[in-house]
């Protein structure tokens, strides 16, 4: 809901503005995918990647967020899409300030994630898909979360008693099951080279 009392006040500096400054464009890194898959390893890996070559960028990790903006949401798939719809306004905002902005959630929901997409301008939404088997995950998992799942001890957990809907189309798929972490560093990065996102000539770092 909206207030009515509220009025969007337009910014003196441009978001073209911003860019031009930045030297490169603002976009949306939406890496989702299974418990354990890597989004978080890789969002800080690109995001390291990235300002080693001068660039803006901030990473939005789901662990985080949850202590702070969304600390008093459950699991529950109400709750989730209320952590998605907040995460998704949070990035808006960084697009306006010329960043590129990582997300790093889960968001196990297609119709989560599209709703984001539908916030921003064609283009500034890239959905990365990190693929790992949930038998990948489960040997990653280092805070014993999928062995909770399945002991009864964790309610509606992705992949187990919740369902995880796979992007159909996404921008990106990285195989982060199989893949080193630096492969996949270098696929997302080729691909905002590709996409103009990036200039072909890396900026020095300053």
């Amino acid at each position: 809901m909206k207030s009515s009392n509220t009025v969007k006040h337009p910014s003196t500096v441009s978001r073209t503005h911003r860019e031009l400054q930045n030297g490169h464009k603002a976009v949306i890194l939406w890496f989702t995918g299974l418990s354990g898959a890597g989004k978080s390893s890789l969002a800080q890996a690109v995001d390291e990647r990235l300002n080693m070559m001068g660039y803006h960028s901030f990473v939005l990790d789901g662990d985080n967020v949850r202590h702070g903006l969304c600390g008093n949401l459950g699991f529950s798939e109400e709750d989730r899409k209320e952590n998605i719809r907040r995460i998704g306004e949070v990035s808006k905002l960084f697009l306006d300030a010329g960043i590129i902005t990582l997300t790093a959630f889960i968001s196990p929901f297609r119709e989560d994630r599209d709703r984001v997409r539908a916030l921003v301008p064609e283009g500034d939404f890239i959905e990365i898909h990190c693929d790992a088997s949930i038998e990948v995950c489960e040997s990653r998992d280092v805070k014993g979360l999928y062995r909770k799942a399945r002991a009864g001890e964790i309610e509606d957990f992705t992949g187990i008693s919740s369902p995880y809907e796979a992007p159909a189309n996404p921008e990106i798929t990285v195989n982060t099951g199989r893949m080193p972490l630096q492969y996949c560093c270098d696929q997302v990065i080729e691909y905002m080279q590709r996409n103009a996102i990036l200039p072909l000539a890396q900026r020095r770092a300053s």
